[in-house]
């Protein structure tokens, strides 16, 4: 009888930022790009365009075709509000120097946190891998992340892992995490060995031409370049 856990399908979460390319390259390593089915959510984040734009470009860069690019709206996260991606209202405030690379547990989270996004999106991924078959689910969580971002500690990803086989008819769906227990310089280094395109992804939270440089994403990435010993290859104000 052949095993339910053989399929070679795997759904990517790509948002356009360098945690999840790194992992879209890695998936794409391990799966081919002929079993890649990449998903991308729109959530009314304020570089909601360039974003999807990056999406796209990744997309046409690992020939992944438009019938397996999952594009979804939930917008209604503007609706909940409470995070200064999705509100007009609040400002994403600039990098204050908080140390997320030593997971400081005295981090204050930052505005940019969007309250259960990831388990939000988690659980769309879910149900179009069951629609489609697919046994693994790529996410680009980074633990480094996880004092200003919950939804990125390895425990949660247990988590949801024992929920996804509690709740589905499929059971054998999984999350995987490939780039949580590295450091953003190690992602930049393993992403450069696998030759994924940095210069099509995007990581600003505030502005869409030219990366501000200022917010905690972009200290993040320029930081990480500059420990990987690389240029970061996007536009900067």
């Amino acid at each position: 009888m052949k095993s339910k856990n053989t399929s070679k399908k795997a759904v990517v979460l790509v948002s356009g930022g360098m945690d999840s390319l790194v992992s879209l390259a890695m998936a794409n390593k391990i799966h081919g790009s002929n079993n890649i089915f990449m998903f991308h959510l729109n959530y009314g984040q304020k570089t909601e365009n360039k974003e999807l734009l990056c999406f796209k470009a990744i997309a046409k860069f690992y020939k992944i075709p438009i019938n397996r690019q999952k594009i979804i709206d939930i917008s209604f996260l503007k609706e909940i509000g409470g995070s200064s991606l999705t509100d007009k209202k609040m400002k994403v405030t600039n990098f204050k120097g908080h140390n997320l690379r030593t997971k400081d547990k005295n981090n204050i989270i930052p505005t940019s946190y969007v309250p259960f996004r990831n388990t939000i999106i988690i659980s769309l991924a879910v149900a179009y891998a069951e629609v489609i078959s697919a046994n693994k689910i790529y996410i680009g969580a980074v633990d480094e992340d996880s004092s200003g971002y919950p939804d990125c500690r390895p425990s949660y990803y247990k988590a949801v892992n024992e929920v996804i086989k509690e709740g589905t008819k499929a059971k054998n769906i999984k999350v995987v995490t490939p780039v949580i227990d590295l450091l953003k310089d190690q992602i930049i280094k393993k992403g450069i060995s696998l030759n994924a395109p940095f210069e099509l992804s995007w990581s600003c939270y505030k502005s869409e031409k030219y990366a501000c440089g200022v917010c905690d994403s972009c200290v993040l990435r320029l930081n990480a370049f500059r420990r990987a010993g690389f240029v970061d290859p996007i536009n900067y104000k």
